[in-house]
């Protein structure tokens, strides 16, 4: 019985201890004055309306990048910041700046430390627009952070976003290459090579030049569905079951992109396949374009396959 009152008062006053643990700082809310009019400043930053941005703000005004890199940031001022209203409505068509999905704003009143009677905001947005001058589209969250004084003045705000949408922008002002471009290359021979291999029913050879994780897209399937080697090797005997090919002909020349960034290898190639369809004894012509992805061993690794998949049924 002693046992049992002694484990009963030791769970007693660990949920006292834990119940001791929680103390409120403040207030949440869901509506406030100081919601208001953090919404109203960003429709009017929307509307380039520096002026009107400019009378939410308070004298002492400071914007901060929340993901900057600058050791004692002084921030940006009021003068400097509605200034900066104009240049994002000149430079983004459809500009916008909208609650996230499911998000909302919260205005935190907190009672400690808090002599000044200072509101905090915090928003959940999604900034939207096209950048006019290199077609850059501009799609990002980005949560902020604000600081309002007594007076319903905006006195701070803090923005976390990723900027790398504006290191596109910036890229796109200027020409800039992206490796060489071939016509004549081994890894287009391969493609030639495979491709006439299969024109003449040699499908272990047209194989061989893939590797063995070799991943195959279809543009008339589901986006970003493939399948692999062993997958891709039935469907195209099939092919070679149920289709007589008469000729596989290049239109044009394949080109060999030999990309700088990310090291890309890519042939890109056009065909005009002539067929006999075995059921009917139908003649049918079908373009084809294909992108070859390959590795620094010059196997094939990725096939994207574009063409029109009804006319292979054509009555």
């Amino acid at each position: 019985m002693k046992t049992g009152k002694l484990l009963f008062l030791l769970m007693f006053a660990n949920t006292l201890i834990l119940f001791a643990q929680k103390k409120t700082n403040g207030t949440v809310y869901i509506e406030h004055p100081a919601i208001v009019t953090v919404e109203a400043m960003t429709q009017a930053f929307v509307s380039g309306d520096s002026a009107k941005v400019a009378s939410y703000l308070a004298d002492d005004f400071k914007a901060y990048n929340g993901v900057g890199t600058k050791t004692n940031d002084k921030g940006q001022d009021k003068a400097s910041f509605t200034k900066g209203v104009n240049r994002w409505k000149n430079a983004l068509d459809y500009f916008s700046i909208t609650r996230s999905k499911g998000a909302y704003p919260d205005a935190i009143d907190y009672k400690k430390d808090n002599k000044d009677e200072v509101v905090w905001v915090q928003t959940w947005e999604d900034i939207k627009g096209v950048h006019k001058k290199t077609g850059v589209k501009v799609n990002m969250p980005v949560h902020r952070l604000y600081v309002v004084n007594k007076d319903n003045k905006i006195k701070t705000v803090i923005s976390y976003t990723n900027e790398s949408v504006f290191d596109e922008i910036g890229k796109s002002f200027v020409n800039r290459t992206n490796g060489k471009i071939y016509n004549h290359h081994d890894n287009i021979n391969s493609v030639r090579k495979l491709t006439y291999a299969y024109e003449n029913g040699d499908l272990e050879k047209t194989m061989s030049f893939y590797s063995d994780d070799a991943k195959f897209y279809d543009i008339n399937e589901e986006f970003g569905t493939s399948l692999n080697k062993s997958e891709i090797t039935k469907i195209w005997q099939k092919f070679l079951d149920d289709y007589e090919i008469v000729s596989i002909d290049m239109i044009g020349y394949p080109d060999y992109l030999e990309y700088e960034m990310g090291e890309g290898r890519e042939v890109l190639s056009w065909w005009n396949y002539h067929l006999i369809r075995k059921s009917d004894k139908k003649k049918i012509s079908v373009p084809f374009h294909i992108s070859n992805s390959f590795d620094a061993d010059g196997k094939i690794t990725s096939e994207v396959a574009y063409y029109s998949r009804s006319l292979l049924s054509a009555k």
